[in-house]
């Protein structure tokens, strides 16, 4: 047997194309799938301001050493993000069919605008990390890709394509093709030319809205789809703030808000998890280790 196959356990009857499902699931678990089988109906909100003031030096260091190419807060944040994933297995799970399911990947999406002007269009990107990765490996990926998409005012393949030959049915059949995809959904059988690239099916769907100077706001989940936590990230900002010794100082810091499935963990592991999320903000060197490598963070 090779070393991938022993890795890589066989799929077996429950399991869905892109995650096994939890056998050893707790009956409070079990049973909040059924008494509240939508997503939206299980929404758990977060409002937090992480200190960035180490993150923005690490990232002067970094691009005053490599001037051709720029790290932004959105690359750390896309990193920190699925270091946190690697470390805590539990956030990159999903119910859907009445049931609990633990992800193969980390996927993390987010929208690109193709441009910064009113009416232009939008385009879905979605990120697999690997162990071996780093800050660099992801940053660079994140703005080759982002560059692509931006070559074109449209799409020009992919699932915003599918998207948009579906816009263009009359509405009695395209709703009857979204009942038969959302049925599809429940089973797990959605077709993968739907689910590869739609950000309904990411673990993490991120929203950079510093990038259009606005702050960190609720934003909803979605029914369809398996996305079960949705990030948004507001603008890099100056604010007084508490330190430990008691003493005020002002800080780089940026709002983020988060919103979550209550029945993919409980209120104790989404707050450790936040607390790894803040850690590496204040250490960002961990940011430069590969993501298959621990932090060594102690909760």
């Amino acid at each position: 047997m090779s070393q991938t196959t022993a890795q890589t356990p066989k799929k077996r009857w429950g399991d869905r194309r892109d995650a096994r499902l939890v056998r050893d699931a707790t009956g409070l678990q079990t049973i909040m799938a059924h008494l509240w089988p939508r997503r939206t109906d299980c929404e758990v909100y977060l409002h937090d301001v992480i200190d960035a003031t180490e993150l923005v030096r690490y990232m002067e260091r970094k691009n005053a050493a490599h001037p051709e190419y720029k790290t932004t807060v959105f690359h750390c944040a896309i990193t920190g993000l699925a270091r946190m994933l690697k470390e805590r297995p539990l956030m990159n799970r999903y119910v859907q069919g009445r049931r609990l399911y633990q992800r193969d990947r980390i996927i993390i999406s987010f929208v690109c605008k193709r441009r910064f002007a009113d009416g232009a269009e939008e385009a879905l990107m979605c990120l697999t990390p690997k162990d071996e990765d780093t800050l660099d490996q992801i940053s660079r990926q994140i703005a080759g890709d982002v560059a692509q998409t931006r070559q074109s005012e449209t799409a020009t393949g992919g699932i915003d394509s599918v998207l948009n030959a579906f816009g263009k049915l009359p509405r009695p059949l395209l709703m009857l093709i979204v009942r038969v995809v959302r049925w599809l959904d429940f089973w797990g059988r959605v077709p993968r030319s739907l689910q590869q690239g739609d950000t309904h099916y990411s673990t993490i769907l991120c929203s950079n809205l510093g990038s259009i100077q606005c702050p960190a706001v609720y934003h909803h989940l979605t029914n369809y789809g398996t996305n079960s936590i949705v990030v948004t990230l507001g603008t890099l900002h100056k604010e007084e703030m508490l330190m430990p010794d008691g003493h005020r100082e002002v800080r780089d810091v940026i709002d983020i808000g988060a919103t979550l499935d209550e029945r993919i963990a409980d209120g104790f592991y989404f707050a450790r998890s936040l607390r790894l999320v803040k850690h590496i903000f204040a250490h960002p060197e961990l940011l430069d280790r590969p993501l298959g490598e621990p932090s060594g963070y102690a909760y």
